[in-house]
């Protein structure tokens, strides 16, 4: 069920779904994320979506061409879905992995750690 649960995680982040991707974090997600320049922290599920995911790292400039990657597994206690993204943006073309790691309540994430490369210049 899990392994389903990242898998739709990353499909919708990568449709940048904002209803799929707020059908599967509970309203009060716990939600910390690290990019290359800063920190990200939040409780609610409109600003993890909208302002984080949505409104900053995939912003309307930013496109998804590709999925390269989706792979799910356990660490532990922890789920753990890895995805790799080809993003067109103004400025060129470039490849993005993130990592994330999370707890579910039984169907919606609870608890959600992503670890991002940032954009890296295909070359």
């Amino acid at each position: 069920m899990t392994e389903i649960v990242g898998e739709r995680f990353a499909r919708a982040l990568a449709d940048k779904d904002a209803v799929g991707l707020k059908a599967l974090l509970r309203s009060d997600v716990d939600f910390r994320a690290m990019t290359p320049g800063k920190f990200w922290e939040a409780t609610d599920v409109d600003i993890v979506v909208d302002e984080t995911m949505l409104g900053t790292w995939f912003d309307a400039d930013r496109r998804i061409t590709d999925v390269l990657a989706v792979e799910t597994d356990r660490v532990g206690s922890l789920d753990r879905v890895g995805y790799r993204f080809n993003v067109k943006r103004p400025d060129g073309e470039f490849i993005i992995e993130q990592q994330a790691y999370f707890e579910t309540d039984g169907e919606k994430i609870s608890w959600l750690r992503i670890m991002c490369t940032g954009f890296l210049p295909l070359r």
